[in-house]
């Protein structure tokens, strides 16, 4: 990221275009970093940089000129817009060309990304750049869902990696499916494709290329019936699977702690790790160093909530698992030896919490967990706006009472009961007894502030932001789980690893396979070790998964059958609807006589029908006067009009 400089940090630095190259930076410094690190070869645009930037920088004086001042958002993205119309629509295709016409969804997501950052850059226009930016995504979304040729739309439109040109330098490589996930394009994630898309990598029928995971394939035996294809130690790079392995492996790691916590070792003064503990050691010590791996090969910028919840808890069972050792290096006499395993064992107690509070990382896959998930998550960054003002008010405080306490007898002798006090009155149960000693009657009027300004003040605030958080993710919880969703999708499909090992197999590839193999053995036969061991390994897992393969391949032959999509369901709605035909009973026409124009405002409608009749009254009344001037007397020897002369 960029240079952080005390002129930034106190707010001096306030030019528009400060930051700009650090984000970029950071961007790139992110994708290299979430990309598969086992191919060794740059990756390449699928079209040159400079052609893509032309047609991001041509749609961008499109949104431009579309969308030229303020307006009400609704007016951007509601169906049949006014402002993003079918013109705009075929004008944001047509600015790619034949040729490029691939990039433009990638290009409107980059058009996304410059407008968001123009928000921050430019405060007095932020509203209007936000709305081009939502343009950006209404346009987008538009171009996938009217896209006829599905595979068109999937591998060049959605799956191409496209780079622009930033600092006379390429970027890193970017698929229109991570860059969503990215940049939280909720209605491009929302949309019919991107969703059919996602399912396809999350069921592991789109699969990445061996040579080029850059690339993605069809999974080759996705229409085989054959039970003995399917079992393939590499379908476990599949998210699905990926994600099944995972839940019942923290199922089987939340059993293996409630039977330690069920037999304490504590009788005799032995306190000896018994098997099941061993293994609650051994699965903690996969989790931490596959967290560690993560941390090493992408950067701080994969730390999440997650991140450091499970960090707490591997630390706690750490802990506990360093007691244990202590004391197990005393004698069995020794009361340090209970001491310390009494200790050990307590705080591997407190991490029960934590323990069950884990399985909703892997069942956030499910709408219900996800739902709520999402907003939890919200109302956590939400929560930093509190704690933020909090821990200044506590400060201030904190320091006037210490003050008022030293003030007394030139000691400060009870900053605990100061902190503990403070506390209750965080958690709404004031304790007013004991402030009468602080410099009556300064040290309870102090607390009766510090209780007013966090009781009323602050709380009330915090219910507030939680409301609004709530609020907002409710109106829009589908789309915000479908994003999830897919984030969760990329985390496998993006994962650095071409050998899945699942913690806490991971410590079999580090010490069974990478050390001791690796460093001598060819590319070919460590992976032939590799596939062996992960078959061994997962076998079970395999056995099942290929049965339903199997069944999901016959269904697959038999909508390709029928000319359907290879995931397509037959509903209760279409078992017979090729019984009848509403085109020769009359059906259809009745049907699209009474269907409402809904492109068209009534009120607009009636204008254009008024006007048809007024050009049709026009018409007859230009008519009659014709026919009235051929039917006027003509009078002989002198112009029309005149009172001399004969008729002729």
């Amino acid at each position: 990221m960029g240079k952080l400089t005390w002129r930034k940090l106190l707010g001096w630095d306030r030019h528009p275009s400060d930051g700009h190259n650090g984000h970029d930076s950071w961007w790139d410094e992110s994708r290299r970093r979430l990309l598969p690190q086992y191919h060794n070869e740059p990756l390449e645009s699928a079209i040159h940089p400079q052609a893509v930037t032309e047609v991001a920088l041509r749609l961008r004086h499109l949104i431009e000129e579309c969308v030229p001042c303020e307006l009400n958002p609704e007016l951007v993205t509601r169906p049949h817009s006014k402002v993003i119309t079918t013109k705009v629509i075929k004008a944001a295709k047509a600015a790619g060309g034949s040729e490029h016409a691939a990039c433009v969804v990638f290009c409107l997501l980059v058009n996304k990304r410059w407008w968001k950052h123009q928000s921050l850059a430019e405060l007095w226009d932020a509203d209007l750049h936000n709305l081009r930016a939502t343009a950006c995504e209404v346009i987008a979304k538009q171009i996938i869902e009217t896209e006829d040729d599905a595979n068109y739309l999937m591998y060049s439109v959605l799956l191409k990696r496209y780079s622009i040109i930033v600092n006379g330098h390429p970027t890193l490589p970017a698929n229109v499916i991570e860059k969503a996930v990215d940049l939280h394009a909720l209605r491009v994630i929302g949309s019919s494709g991107y969703q059919k898309c996602i399912n396809f990598l999350w069921r592991g029928w789109l699969v990445q290329d061996e040579d080029d995971p850059s690339t993605f394939v069809d999974y080759k035996d996705k229409d085989n019936t054959s039970y003995i294809s399917h079992l393939d130690p590499d379908r476990m790079r599949a998210p699905m699977y990926q994600n099944v392995t995972q839940m019942l492996i923290s199922f089987v790691y939340l059993v293996l702690y409630t039977l330690a916590m069920n037999s304490v070792n504590l009788e005799g003064n032995t306190g000896e790790v018994d098997f099941i503990e061993g293994l609650l050691y051994v699965f903690t010590i996969g989790f931490i160093c596959d967290e560690l791996s993560k941390f090493w090969k992408a950067g701080y910028q994969i730390l999440s909530f997650w991140h450091a919840f499970n960090s707490l808890l591997y630390g706690l069972i750490t802990t506990s698992l360093i007691m244990r050792f202590i004391a197990l290096s005393h004698d069995v006499d020794d009361k340090a030896r209970l001491h310390y395993t009494t200790l050990s064992y307590n705080f591997l107690a407190v991490s029960a919490p934590l323990f069950w509070g884990r399985l909703l990382l892997y069942l956030d896959s499910f709408r219900f967990f996800g739902a709520m998930l999402v907003v939890l998550k919200v109302m956590m960054k939400e929560s930093i706006i509190f704690f933020a003002l909090l821990i200044v008010i506590i400060l201030g405080f904190l320091q006037a009472f210490i003050g008022l306490d030293y003030a007394d007898d030139n000691t400060a002798d009870s900053i605990v009961f100061i902190v503990q006090a403070m506390a209750n009155a965080l958690m709404q149960s004031p304790d007013f007894s004991g402030f009468e000693r602080f410099s009556h009657p300064f040290g309870l009027i102090l607390y009766y502030c510090f209780t007013f300004t966090v009781m009323v003040v602050l709380l009330n605030i915090l219910i507030a932001l939680y409301n609004s958080a709530y609020e907002d993710i409710y109106d829009n919880a589908n789309d915000e789980y479908l994003a999830m969703f897919a984030q969760k999708a990329m985390t496998f499909v993006r994962a650095p690893d071409e050998n899945v090992f699942i913690p806490p197999f991971n410590l079999i590839e580090i010490f069974c396979l990478t050390i001791p193999f690796e460093w001598w053995m060819s590319k070919k036969a460590y992976e032939r070790l590799n596939d062996y061991v992960m078959a061994t390994i997962y076998s079970p897992l395999l056995l099942v998964s290929a049965y339903f393969e199997m069944r999901t391949a016959a269904e697959i032959r038999g909508n390709r059958a029928r000319g359907e999509e290879d995931d397509d369901t037959i509903e209760e709605w279409e078992q017979m609807s090729g019984d009848f035909d509403f085109e020769a009973d009359g059906w259809g026409k009745t049907v699209i006589s009474a269907r409402s124009n809904l492109e068209e405002e009534p009120a607009v409608a009636e204008v254009k029908k008024l006007r048809e009749e007024v050009e049709k009254l026009k018409e007859m009344i230009e008519g009659l006067a014709k026919a009235m001037v051929g039917n006027r007397p003509i009078v002989e020897g002198g112009e029309e009009g005149e009172s001399s002369g004969s008729f002729k």
